[in-house]
């Protein structure tokens, strides 16, 4: 896989013009914020929240506020 990524083609031209590669874009960070994110959110808060109500401490970031 590196070697995939360190031995990356050309830019491709069309007439001419160079094409510009793809990049990442704010909808990428959008969805892997909604795919990534805001599960693993939702996950440690619900742990935190078992933890909370077994063990009467409560351990997690949201304690703080």
């Amino acid at each position: 896989m590196l070697n995939k990524l360190r031995l990356r083609k050309q830019t491709e031209t069309v007439m001419g013009y160079r094409l510009d590669e793809p990049r990442p874009t704010l909808m990428l960070v959008l969805w892997a914020f909604i795919y990534v994110g805001l599960p693993l959110i939702v996950v440690s808060s619900v742990v935190d929240l078992l933890v909370q109500q077994i063990t009467g401490n409560c351990t997690g970031f949201w304690c703080w506020f």
